[in-house]
């Protein structure tokens, strides 16, 4: 029965492994997030399914955050070209170099795009230091220079920079001037340009998430192993790191959905990032306590096996002994006889040693 009961329990472990090998990326969102006991099942996989599984969540991250972003451009673009076309001074854009009509800087304040400075003709690295640590202050904004453009956004981990030159030559653009820019944009011919932006911030956003979300992989994969250490568990680093990855899966979403809330309704949370590592950090200790509890059970049960292949045997041992016995009845006679002359001898024996001496005499 016992060898029986191990054999159902190898059959559905194999059924178990066959699944997981199979199984797609929302079976594994499912799974990540509410059946953190397949972690270990997962991990087997392998590093490869893990970073293809997790690139595919920050995938999704990327491309909303994009939008919002490429949006946010649309907006801030259509009423810039209103202040361009009212207020703002002349300006020419020839082979990379943007210069504007203005001896000094021009710095704007809008609620919606932060703040904004543009100073095309500086050089100074301390004064553009002195622009992003204004912008900085401000929160998000907007640098723009003879050279490039730079971007700070509160959803963006740093600044975003765009070369005039290597963003404008994709599309043609050697030169122009504030009455082309108008034109172009109240021509609806900007969507090229919004779609070679969407591009670029896909790319930034997905390579900057990826890598944090990674290096975050790798310091709870850090205390996940120092944690099985303690528990006098043995898994192999990489193991442990695939389960992290995974333990990451609802603090991604949470993130997205974060990203949602914030462009919606402009709500910030302080320490995000510190429930973002808390989060995964929990899922994966949870695991951990999960698998040393199945292999204390499992112990226990190899125990039982044990104990019960014992009695098993012991069993059919004490049914051999009584077959061969049943089939040998000349032996199962000449036992008793054997004992009645052994111990008729032995009696024998004591006579002798209680006679006197020189009793023959």
């Amino acid at each position: 029965m016992a060898q029986e009961d191990n054999k159902n329990n190898v059959e559905e472990k194999k059924q178990e492994y066959k699944e997981l090998k199979g199984m797609g990326f929302f079976k594994k969102l499912k799974y990540s997030i509410l059946n953190i006991e397949k972690y270990p099942e997962m991990a087997t996989e392998g590093l490869g399914k893990a970073l293809s599984y997790i690139a595919k969540l920050i995938v999704a991250l990327a491309i909303i955050l994009s939008i919002w972003m490429v949006y946010q451009t649309n907006q801030m673009i259509r009423e810039g070209t209103n202040y361009l076309e009212n207020e703002f001074p002349d300006f020419s854009y020839n082979d990379g170099i943007l210069t504007v009509n203005s001896e000094e800087a021009i710095q704007i304040d809008n609620e919606q795009f932060g703040r904004i400075i543009i100073d095309t003709k500086t050089d100074s690295e301390e004064t553009i230091n002195q622009y992003r640590e204004s912008i900085n202050e401000y929160g998000v904004g907007v640098l723009v220079l003879k050279n490039r453009v730079e971007l700070k956004n509160m959803n963006m981990i740093g600044e975003v920079s765009y070369n005039y030159k290597e963003s404008l030559e994709s599309m043609n653009l050697t030169q122009f001037n504030k009455q082309d820019v108008v034109n172009y944009v109240k021509d609806g011919q900007i969507n090229t340009l919004y779609f070679s932006i969407f591009i670029t911030l896909f790319i930034y956003n997905f390579s900057m998430y990826f890598i944090n979300t990674l290096w975050y992989a790798v310091i709870i994969g850090i205390v996940g192993y120092f944690t099985m250490w303690v528990l006098k568990m043995r898994m192999r680093y990489v193991a442990v790191f695939n389960m992290a990855v995974y333990a990451l899966t609802l603090s991604t979403i949470l993130n997205i959905l974060y990203l949602i809330i914030n462009i919606l309704f402009n709500f910030t949370i302080e320490y995000f990032s510190i429930m973002y590592v808390t989060v995964a950090t929990i899922y994966l200790l949870a695991a951990i306590f999960i698998l040393k509890s199945d292999l204390i059970k499992k112990q226990a049960e190899v125990m039982k096996i044990v104990e019960a292949q014992q009695i098993v045997k012991k069993e059919l041992e004490d049914r051999e002994r009584e077959k061969q016995k049943e089939e040998n009845p000349e032996e199962k006679d000449q036992e008793p006889k054997d004992k009645n002359k052994k111990k008729k001898e032995e009696n024998k024996g004591n006579l002798k040693g209680d006679e006197p001496e020189g009793s023959n005499a």
